[in-house]
């Protein structure tokens, strides 16, 4: 049977007018003189960060720049969340350093602001999250809260006794640990939004309890993506009932949605890792539907939707190298193909993030 870690690594003509059309609208939409910026880490023992532009003239994704982190990546395999932004703050994850560096926008520039320390005895960070004026930071033994941007340890720690922690995300009133052995854990917010110290397991059903990955919330209602399920994708609400939705067949190891994000209202899209797609669901407030897989040229290991919902960028790994692609969205969810970036010289990206 394959180990917590080996699982993480595999989860590692008329139309064309149309679609054309559409998207140079979209690019003739996006906000004069900011520049739209999509990040992500390099995982390496030099952990850095790549950060590259969206050319909305010329539909291009090119290398701005690649920032040390001043920290060491390493993390086992391709996860969620290792680098976030909201605002004019960024997080990122250093597996070894046991840190996560803030990133800080000014003008259209991205620099590095520090080093945030994690709590005692918390160590190897693989996702972080970033909620109102919280960071929330989960790795091998711990969760935390961290008050945003000032960086400080706020809240209470959880302590986690299963080392296999996949994503962190936060609603409104709990945040969500995804745990690759095969469970959820809840873990409620006090009343300033950060971690009350306390957890408890969510019990999922037989068909949606293998390898649970890739989160996030809408509200309260937590998405996310038991990859190697029949039912691939599941809602969980405040009160730890679960609906889960079947996804693309054949299901496991054909497909398998790793990697969630949220799109607008009840659209949700997830990094399909060996489909090399990324599948699209719908939702209401006690189940759904899959919808599409759109293709990729390779495989998924991060998604993200940008903060006003015209684009999603994933992060890929094709024969060449990692690769970020970028696709407009459109009214009804549906995606298009803006641009994607060229080979960088890195393996394998870990984590993804829009910065407007």
């Amino acid at each position: 049977m394959a180990t917590a870690k080996d699982e993480r690594y595999v989860c590692n003509t008329g139309r064309q007018v149309v679609a054309g059309l559409f998207l140079t609208a979209v690019l003739a939409m996006a906000q004069p003189g900011r520049d739209v910026l999509v990040l992500t880490s390099t995982n390496g023992s030099t952990n850095n960060v790549a950060v590259f532009k969206l050319d909305t003239s010329a539909a291009a994704l090119s290398l701005v720049t690649i920032l040390p982190t001043g920290g060491s990546g390493g993390s086992p395999g391709p996860g969620a969340g290792a680098v976030q932004f909201s605002g004019e703050f960024g997080a990122v994850t250093n597996y070894v350093s046991n840190t996560v560096s803030q990133l800080h926008r000014v003008g259209n520039s991205i620099g590095v602001n520090g080093q945030i320390a994690l709590a005692a005895n918390c160590v190897k960070p693989v996702s972080t999250a970033i909620a109102g004026h919280q960071l929330f930071v989960v790795g091998s033994t711990c969760a935390e809260s961290h008050a945003w941007p000032s960086g400080l340890l706020d809240g209470s720690v959880v302590s986690l006794t299963d080392s296999s922690a996949a994503q962190i995300a936060a609603g409104q009133t709990w945040a969500a640990v995804t745990l690759t052995s095969g469970s959820v854990l809840q873990l409620p917010l006090n009343g300033y939004g950060a971690l009350n110290g306390t957890s408890s397991d969510i019990a999922l059903p037989d068909s949606a309890n293998m390898v649970p990955l890739g989160e996030a919330f809408r509200g309260d209602l937590l998405g996310l993506n038991p990859a190697h399920s029949p039912d691939s994708f599941a809602l969980i609400n405040a009160q730890k009932q679960v609906f889960p939705v079947t996804g693309p067949q054949p299901a496991y190891p054909t497909n398998a949605p790793c990697w969630l994000a949220k799109g607008a209202g009840n659209i949700w899209y997830s990094g399909n890792s060996p489909g090399k797609a990324i599948s699209i669901f719908f939702s209401d407030g006690k189940g759904g539907a899959f919808y599409k897989s759109v293709p990729l040229p390779g495989a998924p290991t991060d998604i993200t939707v940008s903060a006003d919902g015209a684009w999603l960028a994933v992060i890929y790994t094709a024969a060449d190298g990692a690769h970020v692609a970028v696709f407009a969205i459109d009214a009804y969810g549906d995606l298009t193909l803006a641009a994607t970036s060229p080979a960088v010289g890195v393996a394998a990206f870990d984590g993804v993030a829009f910065s407007q």
